[in-house]
């Protein structure tokens, strides 16, 4: 059995594949805890960003609608969106607290450009690796109280979305049927329910 410290894999050469403002996509090779040398291994950089788990005065919870790529269907989940940065990139550290803008300020940005609501109860839950296995960024997980509608949407030019209200109950008819499939606003919903 290794120590924990011995089991970090050392770094022995890595090609960005594609660097640009949208991804840091890497081909590195690396030296296992027991000399092997391992490659390629694939893994790519993106920008942190925020999961709302927003509910109106009502109760329902605020969702949205919108097309996945990665899926190839329309689905719903959370309200979310990219930690904006200084230097408008789409990726790398966010540990450094003046190259990006504060969580909790990301949180209202996205929920008022997304669906128009606001709210005066927040509450930060989680930060979270989105897909430590491949990925360097982090999920910011929020709630938000009792949200008000103040405004239209104000989407970003490759944001097209519908804002839905559901109960708890249309929740778990969504995740059990697949049609609230990020693994990430699942996670999101329970932490919010422990609250």
């Amino acid at each position: 059995m290794h120590s924990d410290d011995e089991l970090v894999w050392e770094l022995k050469s890595c090609e960005h594949i594609v660097e640009d403002e949208y991804i840091d996509f890497r081909k590195c090779e690396y030296k296992l805890p027991d000399g092997t040398i391992f490659g390629p291994y694939y893994s790519y950089s993106r920008r942190d960003y925020v999961v709302i788990v927003a509910t109106d005065e009502a109760g329902k919870f605020i969702c949205v609608k919108q097309y996945r790529q990665g899926i190839e269907r329309v689905t719903a989940e959370f309200c979310a969106g990219g930690i904006e940065r200084l230097d408008g990139k789409e990726y790398g550290s966010c540990n450094t607290k003046a190259q990006v803008e504060a969580t909790l300020d990301a949180a209202k940005r996205e929920l008022l450009e997304e669906t128009g609501y606001e709210s005066d109860e927040w509450k930060f839950l989680l930060k979270i690796p989105s897909n430590a296995t491949m990925a360097d960024n982090y999920a910011n997980i929020f709630v938000a109280k009792n949200c008000k509608k103040v405004a239209g949407q104000n989407l970003d030019d490759t944001e097209f979305l519908n804002v839905h209200l559901y109960s708890r109950q249309e929740m778990d008819e969504m995740i059990q049927s697949g049609d609230f499939p990020q693994a990430m606003h699942v996670l999101a919903l329970l932490l919010a329910e422990k609250e």
